[in-house]
């Protein structure tokens, strides 16, 4: 069987490859005379990066995948004020000449035929099928399978459904890549974008290595001088655009050369009704396009090419490749289609700014479908209502106990998170003899020594909190983005106040830890006085009704109605028969989970809690953290002389 694909760019050539890896035999056609390098730089998800590293197999030994990975989203308006400033799975920012070059390398020079500009198949009488590609300058290419590859202007797409409908260009785009290795060394890891308010026009920077940006200025094409734009009078329009964005935008501008840059029309088509007639398929930008507000183009063309290389490797004939092809539309359609109104969705917005909420506004770039959370539960027979407080030393504790309550229940459990608002001040505080930040510490060492689990009283000593209703508020401005991420913020500032000494109420703790642990950081800094504060005070209103005086405190509620109330620290087994006294045939989860998925789970442990996860003894359960920690899979950190344990490798973590 003989592939020919039209077209020599990153989806045709990575397809190449792939079915150069598998024994299949097959030529790449390209309508330019060399490697077709045009373009300066773009993003990749980590799908496409995934599938590149596939592609480039061992030779990642001898050749550094290019680019930068790009970990950070950062938006703010001209003025400076921040919008979002999130953590995001990693992507990678390389030069298109970089990677077109990396690729070229990984096949035999022969399986390119250049200066071939596609003109019309040939198809056999009988069957109606192609047969082969004829180009423009005559010559001919036979075989058995065509896949056009020919990027948005495709003229393969052109040949199978006639002309394509494109949308009006009411946004273009000026890119360049600029030379600035000091200001990638701030910055070397982070998107930044301006938007403005007001109109649409937006400047953005990413870095593409250790000294380089690409950027990139966005606008109304309405903007654009009745002189069009050429290299000439490219800078001059540039810096007029965005004479009010702040001076690293002009400093870009000013380093830039602009007879290395492009203006790009935003342009798009609506989802195609197949990718396919007979026995010629379309792949990339030919058989789908979007905006590039989403920077979909890339990753969707590795993606492509690696799902058609995978479905010639399960044909077993000619016959059932059409099928093959009905399936991968059928496959990628929904995605697609998802990307390209998400792109139009952006676009307008981009163009009619509107003062919606910032949290409104959309990541300018595609997203991981979300993946089915293992610890939500399946029916929801109880409800349990967890009065708790950052603050609350009982509530760390006790910590074990909840996780495991949610690892062998969740299919029975919901569990709703409120605040108790354990410390208001301490002006006349008197609660569980503790009236004072050294009753605090003197209470939190007896505690320590009593249930294992670690805990340091330096911030009573150091930096005494005077009041738990901070960083309570701030659990609250986390729910309003995510429940299962406000979770993981929630046990990181435990860890940070419990283990590393360090006061939770600083503002700046605070941002840092809802960024690490993927939540928007500005909003929920912006969050903290508004919204937030109501949802805080709706919290303290419902533990002043029910008359909740003791933290922890549990409420479990099941469908008819029926509570049952547990206060303060308790076994395990407690928790277990309440729940069997509300739901008499509840049956807990009986699969052994591996010490290496409990990590994955729950991405930081201290060692009482690995160990009583697994039903281990102390002993043994240190054993097994020291055969994960030898493997690379967890690592060791020493807090205050507190053992924390923490995944290491690139895995999905789900909430705590």
């Amino acid at each position: 069987m003989k592939v020919v694909i039209i077209g020599g760019g990153i989806a045709g050539v990575s397809l190449g490859i792939l079915l150069h890896k598998l024994g299949t035999d097959f030529v790449i056609n390209e309508k330019e005379s060399g490697i077709p390098a045009r373009g300066n730089a773009f993003l990749m998800h980590a799908d496409g990066v995934s599938i590149l590293k596939k592609i480039m197999g061992e030779d990642l030994h001898s050749i550094e995948l290019p680019g930068q990975f790009i970990d950070t989203f950062t938006l703010k308006r001209p003025d400076g004020t921040e919008l979002k400033y999130i953590k995001m799975e990693p992507w990678q920012c390389m030069r298109r000449s970089s990677l077109i070059e990396v690729l070229y390398s990984l096949i035999p020079l022969e399986k390119f035929k250049k200066n071939r500009t596609f003109l019309r198949f040939l198809y056999d009488d009988v069957t109606g099928k192609a047969i082969s590609a004829e180009f423009n300058d005559g010559t001919i290419e036979y075989g058995d399978i065509f896949v056009g590859a020919d990027g948005s202007r495709s003229m393969v797409r052109q040949s199978l459904f006639g002309n394509t409908n494109f949308t009006p260009i009411e946004v273009k785009e000026i890119i360049g890549i600029v030379s600035m290795p000091d200001a990638v060394a701030e910055s070397p890891h982070i998107f930044t974008k301006y938007l403005s308010g007001t109109k649409g026009l937006s400047f953005g920077y990413i870095p593409t290595s250790a000294s380089e940006f690409v950027w990139f200025i966005q606008f109304d094409s309405r903007f654009e001088t009745k002189d069009a734009l050429n290299r000439e009078n490219m800078k001059d329009f540039c810096h007029d655009l965005m004479k009010d964005f702040p001076p690293i935008v002009h400093d870009i501008i000013n380093s830039n050369d602009f007879n290395n840059s492009y203006v790009w029309n935003a342009t798009d088509f609506d989802l195609l009704n197949c990718f396919h007639k007979q026995n010629v398929v379309l792949i990339g930008d030919a058989a789908h396009l979007s905006v590039p507000f989403t920077s979909s183009g890339t990753t969707n063309a590795m993606v492509d090419a690696s799902y058609i290389a995978n479905q010639f490797a399960n044909c077993t004939d000619l016959n059932s490749i059409e099928s093959a092809f009905q399936k991968f539309y059928e496959d990628r359609k929904e995605l697609v289609e998802e990307h390209l109104m998400m792109g139009r969705e952006m676009k307008e917005k981009f163009l009619n700014p509107s003062p919606e909420p910032e949290e409104d506004y959309k990541i300018p770039l595609i997203t991981p479908r979300p993946i089915a959370n293992e610890l939500l539960p399946k029916h929801k027979k109880i409800h349990l209502l967890y009065f708790t407080d950052p603050i609350c030393s009982t509530c760390w504790l006790i910590q074990p106990e909840i996780r495991k309550l949610r690892l062998e229940y969740r299919d029975y459990l919901e569990i709703e998170y409120c605040m108790g608002g354990l410390l208001p001040s301490w002006e006349n505080y008197q609660r569980g003899g503790i009236s004072s930040p050294e009753d605090a510490a003197a209470y939190w060492r007896e505690a320590a020594k009593k249930y294992e689990m670690p805990i340091t009283d330096r911030v009573w000593n150091n930096d005494p909190i005077l009041s738990s209703y901070p960083p309570s508020i701030a659990f609250k401005a986390a729910q309003l983005q995510d429940t299962d991420k406000a979770l993981l913020f929630l046990r990181r500032i435990n860890e940070i106040l419990f283990m590393e000494g360090k006061n939770i109420v600083d503002n700046l703790i605070l941002y840092k830890t809802a960024f690490e642990t993927g939540l928007d950081a500005a909003r929920l800094i912006r969050d903290l006085n508004g919204r937030a504060q109501i949802l805080f005070n709706a919290d303290l209103e419902l533990a002043k009704k029910l008359s909740i005086a003791v933290l922890p405190t549990f409420i479990f509620t099941d469908k008819f109605n029926n509570s049952k109330i547990l206060y303060g620290f308790q076994k395990y087994n407690a928790f277990e028969s309440t729940l069997k006294k509300l739901v008499p045939d509840i049956l807990k989860k009986s699969e052994k989970i591996s010490p290496e998925k409990l990590f994955t789970i729950y991405p930081t442990m201290t060692t009482k809690e690995f160990s009583f996860l697994l039903n281990l003894e102390n002993n043994s359960g240190e054993e097994e953290l020291k055969k994960l920690n030898n493997a690379g899979i967890i690592e060791k950190l020493i807090l205050n002389e507190k053992v924390l344990w923490k995944i290491v490798k690139d895995r999905k973590p789900q909430t705590s």
